[in-house]
């Protein structure tokens, strides 16, 4: 996993940009995609040997103003650009605290377990799944293990059957990942992770180097699950405030919908495979 995270990342958005979108004429045979490092730095207004030390890594720490510009120029949206503050460390109280823990606290166990309609569950920036209710247990039932939703679109058989649009899961997982490496580039889960899948799977590997960078929308789910057939959930993520990293997520049916008595059935089903079975009498 290489280190030059600032330098790939604007290298990655450079190569996204053509100068008819930046009002910029074109001329001369072109050896890279998008626009020319010379480029960036006349719409930054910054110096063109400064620009190419940082994409070349020799230099890290640009000031505000200096990333300020260049998310101007490369029309950075506004997770990107956070995305690019993290990178060049000038967001250091947005980093995960070096005491921070991936235990999910008894108080929110018993929230999601509130929920028993509704799928819960509870996952650290690396997409790890720390805690879930019985529903979402249900729901991610055809992954074995449930245990990381990058690991799971990948890696696992079902992944390709249980999301209806994988095109879409896939980019938006590997989005997730990106912007994780913004607050903590160094973190041994994360790199282990996204080496584990670079090396496994090239469609990950493709997606990677695309540099696209995107936190949890509020987007539908569309899902086919092999017990209750299709669902489509929306859902909303929350920020735990005592455990920086770690998010909420709860999905959500449309009520009286075809999904909700999906959803439903498969609570049923869930509830049915969990209660034991009846002792014989003698």
């Amino acid at each position: 996993m290489d280190d030059n995270h600032l330098g790939d990342f604007l290298r990655a958005r450079r190569a996204d940009l053509r100068p008819e979108a930046v009002g910029m004429a074109s001329y001369g045979p072109r050896r890279v995609a998008g626009l020319r490092r010379e480029e960036v730095a006349v719409l930054a207004g910054i110096n063109a040997d400064y620009y190419t030390r940082l994409e070349q890594g020799r230099e890290r720490n640009p000031s505000p103003q200096v990333i300020d510009a260049l998310s101007r120029a490369l029309h950075l949206d506004t997770e990107a650009r956070v995305h690019l503050y993290r990178l060049a460390g000038a967001t250091p109280n947005d980093r995960p605290s070096a005491h921070a823990t991936e235990q999910v606290s008894p108080a929110l166990r018993q929230l999601m377990d509130g929920y028993p309609n509704t799928p819960a569950f509870v996952m650290n920036r690396t997409l790890d799944l720390l805690a879930a209710n019985a529903l979402a247990d249900a729901l991610y039932a055809p992954f074995d293990p449930a245990d990381n939703l990058a690991r799971m679109t990948f890696l696992d058989p079902a992944g390709r059957s249980f999301y209806m649009d994988w095109d879409r899961a896939a980019q938006a997982t590997v989005a997730n990942l990106r912007e994780a490496t913004g607050f903590d580039p160094d973190n041994p889960r994360l790199r282990e992770l996204v080496r584990t899948l670079t090396e496994d799977n090239a469609d990950f590997n493709r997606l990677w180097d695309a540099h696209t960078v995107r936190g949890k929308t509020q987007d539908a789910k569309h899902f086919l699950h092999p017990d209750v057939g299709p669902l489509t959930l929306t859902y909303q993520a929350f920020d735990v405030r005592d455990a920086p990293g770690q998010q909420l997520v709860i999905y959500h049916a449309e009520p009286g919908s075809p999904s909700a008595q999906s959803l439903n059935l498969l609570g049923s089903i869930n509830a049915t495979r969990r209660r034991p079975a009846p002792r014989s009498r003698r």
